[in-house]
C-alpha cells in the first residue's frame, strides 16, 4: 500500500529580534522563543529569528523577563531592497534641493562583473 501525499512548501515570513540582556546565563530560556542566530558576549545581546505571526506576543513575553534589558525589532523586512531603478536618478536623493547643489540625472546601465 502506497500513500502519495503532496506536501506544499511555503516560505514563512520571519523577523529578527535583538534582545539586550544583563547576563548571558539565561540563553536556554531564550531558545524557546525562536532560533538563536547570534550571541554577542562582549556587548551582551542576542539575535533571535521567529515567525512574523508570533512576534507581537513573543516580544511582550521576552520584554517581561527579568534578565532582559531591552528588545528591538529588525526593520529589514520593511525596507525596500530594489535599488535598480533608482541608481543614477534624482529619486536616489530624498532630501530637499539645497542652494547651489543640483543633481544631474544619468542613464546608468547595470553591468555584471564578468562583462566589464
Amino acid at each position: 500500500m502506497q500513500v502519495s501525499e503532496e506536501k506544499e512548501f511555503t516560505i514563512q515570513k520571519r523577523r529578527c529580534l535583538i534582545v539586550w540582556v544583563y547576563s548571558l546565563k539565561q540563553l536556554k530560556t531564550l531558545k524557546r522563543y525562536g532560533l538563536i542566530h547570534y550571541v554577542s558576549r562582549r556587548m551582551k545581546y542576542v539575535v533571535i529569528y521567529m515567525d512574523e505571526e508570533a512576534i507581537e506576543s513573543s516580544e511582550a513575553k521576552i520584554n517581561g523577563l527579568h534578565f532582559v534589558r531591552k528588545v528591538e525589532r529588525s526593520y529589514r523586512p520593511d525596507v525596500e531592497m530594489n535599488f535598480a531603478e533608482k541608481i543614477g536618478t534624482k529619486e536616489a536623493y530624498q532630501y530637499e534641493k539645497e542652494e547651489g547643489f543640483e543633481v544631474e540625472e544619468l542613464s546608468t546601465k547595470i553591468r555584471l562583473a564578468e562583462n566589464v
